[in-house]
């Protein structure tokens, strides 16, 4: 497939939703009151972070994987990941019974490598950002034959990520926006190609933290650019989007109607929010839409749903968080 082949589309999102049916769960919405009385508008949540795997990412990585042909499957998998792309991968893989090998920096909290060793997969920690994992993940693919399968910039992926948005059209199908996570872009590429499939009016918006914010940083610079990667509590959110991006950078400036960022006060802020309001565990990177309808920072003009993305928070963490500590000293 050429760059200019690679755009994933409706047809390719609806075929990714039969080849994952069975393996992976179909999320439920609701209603969130709290912020609708806020909002003056209806405000739904997709709860994803009820997802398998506690994350969204389950989605692209079952795709990716049954998309493989017998022999990359006998390779095993490798990818690089902030967390939750290789607990998924490393799920997925397991039911195939093939190895899967993830990469991951010093960055990555120590709650998400419990649950990926759990699953059986190979870790190796190198380096303190996901460019330095990304290079173990290249000498492992041109040393032992592995087969990539990144967390975002794969045609794959996106497809897989986009069945979320399927879902979304079929549950709010008069939603006037969606608020997706934004990181390296697959979900938020996905999403935008299912909602904008089904209901071109319908906005995407992409919500990131405001401490390293690759995807944005890149739109701002009309091309992909590095950024420094800092602990946040968006740490999901982390991470380049790779200076040779063939997919998810094109994608989201066609797609994405803005893009907001958010302060680690105001990710807190969706984290204690979800917690106290609507009885939810949710990570930073799952918060990120409360916490921009809290901050006001997203205009609502009619039915609005909110991804929360994931759960797989550290424990210790949340409570901190929902207990009132000041996270802008502890970020910085």
């Amino acid at each position: 497939m050429s760059v200019i082949e690679m755009i994933v589309e409706l047809q390719h999102i609806r075929a990714a939703r039969e080849r994952i049916a069975g393996k992976v769960e179909r999320t439920p919405i609701v209603l969130s009151q709290s912020l609708s009385d806020r909002a003056g508008r209806p405000v739904h949540l997709k709860l994803e972070h009820h997802q398998t795997t506690g994350a969204f990412k389950l989605r692209g990585a079952s795709n990716a994987i049954a998309a493989l042909s017998a022999e990359e499957k006998s390779r095993g998998v490798v990818a690089a990941s902030t967390g939750n792309h290789g607990r998924a991968l490393a799920h997925a893989a397991k039911l195939e019974g093939i190895r899967a090998v993830i990469c991951m920096s010093r960055l990555v909290p120590e709650n998400k490598l419990d649950a990926i060793r759990r699953l059986g997969a190979d870790i190796r920690i190198v380096g303190n950002s996901q460019d330095d994992a990304q290079q173990e993940v290249d000498r492992l693919v041109a040393e032992e034959g592995l087969v990539m399968l990144p967390p975002f910039d794969h045609p794959d992926i996106v497809a897989g990520q986009g069945t979320l948005g399927l879902e979304i059209m079929e549950q709010v199908p008069d939603a006037a926006a969606v608020l997706v996570p934004l990181s390296g872009g697959g979900l938020a590429a996905g999403v935008a190609a299912a909602v904008k499939g089904v209901s071109p009016r319908t906005k995407v918006i992409g919500i990131s933290m405001a401490r390293g914010a690759a995807m944005k940083a890149s739109l701002d610079a009309g091309r992909p650019v590095q950024v420094e990667e800092l602990p946040t509590l968006a740490d999901s959110l982390g991470g380049g989007i790779g200076l040779d991006n063939r997919l998810t950078f094109a994608m989201c400036r066609g797609l994405l109607d803005d893009v907001v960022l958010l302060s680690e006060e105001e990710i807190a802020a969706g984290i204690r929010h979800a917690y106290e309001e609507e009885r939810e565990i949710v990570e930073g990177a799952g918060a990120v839409g409360i916490g921009a309808l809290l901050a006001g920072k997203v205009e609502v003009n009619g039915p609005t749903v909110l991804i929360l993305s994931g759960k797989n928070i550290d424990m210790d963490l949340h409570r901190r968080i929902v207990c009132g500590e000041t996270i802008a000293e502890r970020a910085a």
